[in-house]
Protein backbone atom coordinates (compact mmCIF):
# COMPACT_ATOMS: atom_id res chain seq x y z
CA UNK A 1 0.00 0.00 0.00
CA UNK A 2 1.29 3.30 -0.87
CA UNK A 3 1.62 5.79 1.81
CA UNK A 4 -0.32 9.03 2.45
CA UNK A 5 2.87 11.93 2.71
CA UNK A 6 2.33 15.84 3.64
CA UNK A 7 5.56 17.20 3.56
CA UNK A 8 6.71 20.74 4.21
CA UNK A 9 9.03 22.57 2.08
CA UNK A 10 9.92 25.72 4.43
CA UNK A 11 11.99 27.13 1.11
CA UNK A 12 14.60 29.73 1.89
CA UNK A 13 12.61 31.07 4.95
CA UNK A 14 12.81 31.51 8.99
CA UNK A 15 16.07 31.84 10.99
CA UNK A 16 17.56 29.52 13.34
CA UNK A 17 15.23 30.14 16.51
CA UNK A 18 11.77 30.37 14.16
CA UNK A 19 13.12 27.04 12.42
CA UNK A 20 13.44 25.45 15.92
CA UNK A 21 10.14 26.94 17.15
CA UNK A 22 8.25 25.95 13.72
CA UNK A 23 9.13 22.09 14.09
CA UNK A 24 8.66 22.20 18.10
CA UNK A 25 5.13 22.97 17.49
CA UNK A 26 4.47 20.55 14.54
CA UNK A 27 6.04 17.50 16.67
CA UNK A 28 4.14 18.14 19.98
CA UNK A 29 0.79 18.95 17.38
CA UNK A 30 1.50 15.57 15.59
CA UNK A 31 1.76 14.18 19.23
CA UNK A 32 -1.32 15.95 21.16
CA UNK A 33 -3.73 15.57 18.21
CA UNK A 34 -4.97 12.38 16.62
CA UNK A 35 -3.23 11.80 13.65
CA UNK A 36 -3.70 8.00 11.48
CA UNK A 37 -1.11 6.02 9.32
CA UNK A 38 0.18 9.69 7.50
CA UNK A 39 3.44 10.89 7.02
CA UNK A 40 4.27 13.97 8.19
CA UNK A 41 7.21 15.52 6.37
CA UNK A 42 9.70 18.68 7.29
CA UNK A 43 12.16 19.90 4.37
CA UNK A 44 14.19 22.46 5.82
CA UNK A 45 17.28 24.59 5.17
CA UNK A 46 20.63 23.36 5.86
CA UNK A 47 20.93 25.56 8.81
CA UNK A 48 17.76 23.58 10.76
CA UNK A 49 18.27 20.32 10.23
CA UNK A 50 20.67 18.79 13.15
CA UNK A 51 18.31 21.05 15.08
CA UNK A 52 15.15 19.41 13.87
CA UNK A 53 16.74 15.89 14.38
CA UNK A 54 16.87 15.87 17.74
CA UNK A 55 12.87 17.39 18.19
CA UNK A 56 12.00 14.80 16.08
CA UNK A 57 13.49 11.67 17.55
CA UNK A 58 11.02 9.43 18.98
CA UNK A 59 8.01 10.71 17.14
CA UNK A 60 7.09 8.23 15.09
CA UNK A 61 5.21 9.40 12.33
CA UNK A 62 7.11 12.86 11.38
CA UNK A 63 10.14 12.59 9.65
CA UNK A 64 12.27 15.49 7.71
CA UNK A 65 14.95 16.09 4.69
CA UNK A 66 16.69 18.61 2.63
CA UNK A 67 15.45 20.75 0.13
CA UNK A 68 18.46 19.95 -2.24
CA UNK A 69 21.65 17.85 -2.33
CA UNK A 70 24.95 18.12 -4.57
CA UNK A 71 24.99 15.20 -7.15
CA UNK A 72 28.99 14.44 -6.05
CA UNK A 73 30.15 12.37 -3.34
CA UNK A 74 32.06 15.16 -1.86
CA UNK A 75 34.44 17.74 -3.20
CA UNK A 76 35.43 21.87 -3.72
CA UNK A 77 32.01 22.60 -4.46
CA UNK A 78 31.67 26.09 -1.94
CA UNK A 79 27.82 26.09 -0.96
CA UNK A 80 27.04 23.14 -1.88
CA UNK A 81 25.42 19.66 0.43
CA UNK A 82 26.47 16.28 -0.30
CA UNK A 83 23.70 13.65 0.12
CA UNK A 84 26.17 11.92 3.20
CA UNK A 85 26.02 14.98 5.04
CA UNK A 86 22.30 15.38 5.06
CA UNK A 87 22.11 11.72 5.86
CA UNK A 88 24.83 11.92 8.40
CA UNK A 89 22.34 13.82 10.68
CA UNK A 90 19.56 11.29 10.58
CA UNK A 91 17.14 12.77 7.88
CA UNK A 92 15.38 10.36 5.74
CA UNK A 93 14.08 12.54 2.34
CA UNK A 94 15.49 15.15 -0.35
CA UNK A 95 13.66 17.50 -2.09
CA UNK A 96 14.73 17.18 -5.93
CA UNK A 97 13.48 18.77 -9.05
CA UNK A 98 11.71 21.76 -7.75
CA UNK A 99 10.50 23.89 -10.54
CA UNK A 100 12.47 26.78 -8.75
CA UNK A 101 15.59 24.86 -9.04
CA UNK A 102 14.51 24.02 -12.42
CA UNK A 103 14.12 27.82 -13.35
CA UNK A 104 16.53 29.68 -11.03
CA UNK A 105 19.73 27.29 -11.06
CA UNK A 106 18.87 25.58 -14.16
CA UNK A 107 18.83 21.96 -13.54
CA UNK A 108 18.16 19.75 -16.44
CA UNK A 109 16.50 16.34 -16.22
CA UNK A 110 19.98 14.66 -16.75
CA UNK A 111 21.39 16.49 -13.56
CA UNK A 112 18.04 15.67 -11.81
CA UNK A 113 18.71 11.57 -12.82
CA UNK A 114 22.56 12.46 -11.24
CA UNK A 115 21.41 13.73 -7.92
CA UNK A 116 18.62 11.09 -7.48
CA UNK A 117 21.20 8.17 -7.64
CA UNK A 118 23.47 10.22 -5.02
CA UNK A 119 20.41 9.85 -2.77
CA UNK A 120 19.57 6.70 -2.84
CA UNK A 121 23.22 5.69 -2.26
CA UNK A 122 22.86 7.10 0.75
CA UNK A 123 19.12 6.19 1.55
CA UNK A 124 17.72 9.55 1.55
CA UNK A 125 14.17 9.45 -0.17
CA UNK A 126 13.80 11.55 -3.27
CA UNK A 127 10.71 13.74 -2.97
CA UNK A 128 10.56 13.89 -7.13
CA UNK A 129 9.02 17.14 -8.95
CA UNK A 130 7.53 17.29 -11.72
CA UNK A 131 5.17 19.80 -13.58
CA UNK A 132 4.47 22.02 -16.40
CA UNK A 133 4.64 25.58 -16.63
CA UNK A 134 1.46 28.13 -18.14
CA UNK A 135 3.01 28.32 -21.20
CA UNK A 136 2.77 24.66 -21.19
CA UNK A 137 -0.23 23.90 -20.32
CA UNK A 138 -1.62 26.60 -22.24
CA UNK A 139 -0.53 25.04 -25.50
CA UNK A 140 -1.57 21.19 -24.53
CA UNK A 141 1.93 19.47 -24.34
CA UNK A 142 2.00 19.37 -20.52
CA UNK A 143 1.37 15.67 -20.79
CA UNK A 144 4.64 15.21 -22.70
CA UNK A 145 7.08 17.66 -20.56
CA UNK A 146 5.70 15.61 -17.98
CA UNK A 147 6.54 12.59 -19.55
CA UNK A 148 9.92 13.83 -20.37
CA UNK A 149 10.92 14.59 -16.83
CA UNK A 150 10.11 10.99 -15.78
CA UNK A 151 11.68 9.15 -18.56
CA UNK A 152 15.32 11.53 -18.26
CA UNK A 153 15.46 12.00 -14.39
CA UNK A 154 14.19 8.19 -12.96
CA UNK A 155 13.48 6.01 -15.75
CA UNK A 156 17.30 4.44 -15.03
CA UNK A 157 16.27 3.29 -12.25
CA UNK A 158 15.48 -0.46 -11.53
CA UNK A 159 11.93 -1.40 -10.02
CA UNK A 160 13.85 -1.78 -6.32
CA UNK A 161 15.09 1.69 -7.04
CA UNK A 162 11.77 3.50 -8.21
CA UNK A 163 10.38 2.46 -5.34
CA UNK A 164 12.49 4.45 -2.67
CA UNK A 165 10.98 7.47 -4.99
CA UNK A 166 7.72 10.17 -4.09
CA UNK A 167 6.65 11.87 -6.64
CA UNK A 168 5.49 15.32 -6.53
CA UNK A 169 3.25 17.14 -9.31
CA UNK A 170 3.86 20.93 -9.07
CA UNK A 171 1.88 22.55 -11.79
CA UNK A 172 4.33 25.85 -11.91
CA UNK A 173 1.79 27.98 -12.90
CA UNK A 174 0.19 27.35 -9.68
CA UNK A 175 3.07 27.62 -7.47
CA UNK A 176 3.26 30.63 -5.13
CA UNK A 177 0.73 32.26 -7.69
CA UNK A 178 -2.46 31.58 -5.49
CA UNK A 179 -4.12 29.76 -8.25
CA UNK A 180 -4.44 26.08 -7.98
CA UNK A 181 -5.44 23.56 -10.31
CA UNK A 182 -8.92 22.25 -9.91
CA UNK A 183 -9.43 18.33 -8.15
CA UNK A 184 -10.07 17.28 -11.75
CA UNK A 185 -7.08 18.99 -13.27
CA UNK A 186 -4.98 17.54 -10.80
CA UNK A 187 -6.62 13.97 -10.62
CA UNK A 188 -5.99 13.79 -14.59
CA UNK A 189 -2.27 14.58 -14.37
CA UNK A 190 -2.06 12.17 -11.09
CA UNK A 191 -3.74 9.16 -12.85
CA UNK A 192 -1.60 10.02 -16.20
CA UNK A 193 1.84 10.08 -14.16
CA UNK A 194 0.48 6.88 -12.38
CA UNK A 195 -0.10 4.50 -16.09
CA UNK A 196 2.86 6.16 -17.32
CA UNK A 197 5.12 4.36 -14.25
CA UNK A 198 3.15 1.50 -14.75
CA UNK A 199 4.13 1.03 -18.35
CA UNK A 200 7.59 1.53 -17.47
CA UNK A 201 7.64 -0.46 -14.48
CA UNK A 202 4.10 -2.35 -14.23
CA UNK A 203 1.26 -1.61 -12.21
CA UNK A 204 2.43 -3.37 -8.68
CA UNK A 205 5.00 -0.51 -8.63
CA UNK A 206 2.90 1.91 -9.85
CA UNK A 207 0.15 1.07 -7.29
CA UNK A 208 2.63 1.57 -4.56
CA UNK A 209 3.97 5.35 -5.70
CA UNK A 210 3.01 8.07 -3.60
CA UNK A 211 2.05 10.95 -5.54
CA UNK A 212 1.81 14.55 -3.97
CA UNK A 213 0.44 17.60 -5.15
CA UNK A 214 2.22 20.58 -4.97
CA UNK A 215 0.65 23.93 -5.76
CA UNK A 216 -0.76 26.61 -3.34
CA UNK A 217 -2.34 23.58 -1.26
CA UNK A 218 -3.93 24.68 1.32
CA UNK A 219 -6.41 23.86 4.67
CA UNK A 220 -9.23 25.21 2.33
CA UNK A 221 -8.58 22.75 -0.68
CA UNK A 222 -7.12 19.76 0.73
CA UNK A 223 -9.95 17.84 1.35
CA UNK A 224 -11.00 18.12 -2.18
CA UNK A 225 -7.81 17.89 -3.73
CA UNK A 226 -6.69 14.52 -1.13
CA UNK A 227 -10.15 13.03 -1.88
CA UNK A 228 -9.28 12.17 -5.95
CA UNK A 229 -8.02 8.88 -6.06
CA UNK A 230 -4.68 9.02 -7.35
CA UNK A 231 -3.56 11.61 -5.07
CA UNK A 232 -1.61 10.80 -2.07
CA UNK A 233 -0.98 14.07 -0.20
CA UNK A 234 0.93 17.40 -0.89
CA UNK A 235 4.04 19.08 -0.86
CA UNK A 236 3.09 22.28 0.72
CA UNK A 237 4.74 25.53 0.47
CA UNK A 238 3.45 28.36 2.38
CA UNK A 239 1.18 26.87 4.54
CA UNK A 240 3.57 24.49 5.97
CA UNK A 241 4.88 27.87 7.50
CA UNK A 242 2.21 27.80 10.01
CA UNK A 243 1.68 25.11 12.19
CA UNK A 244 -1.83 25.24 12.41
CA UNK A 245 -2.52 25.28 8.90
CA UNK A 246 0.06 22.45 7.70
CA UNK A 247 -1.33 20.15 10.70
CA UNK A 248 -5.01 21.15 9.37
CA UNK A 249 -3.75 19.76 6.14
CA UNK A 250 -2.25 16.22 7.10
CA UNK A 251 -4.94 15.97 9.63
CA UNK A 252 -7.38 15.50 5.96
CA UNK A 253 -6.32 12.30 6.12
CA UNK A 254 -8.28 11.03 9.37
CA UNK A 255 -11.52 11.80 7.38
CA UNK A 256 -10.58 9.35 4.66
Amino acid sequence: MRKNIVAGNWKMNLDYEQGVSLFSEIVNMAKDEVIGAQEVVVCSPAIHLSSIAKLSSGVGNVHFGAQNIHQAESGAYTGEIAALQVKSVGAEYVILGHSERRAFFKETDALLADKTNAALKHQLKPIFCIGETKEERESGSFFDVIKTQLEAGLFHLSATEFAQVVLAYEPVWAIGTGLTASPEQAQEVHAFIRATVAEKYGEAVADDTSILYGGSCNPSNAESLFSQKDIDGGLIGGASLKSRDFLDIVKVFNAK
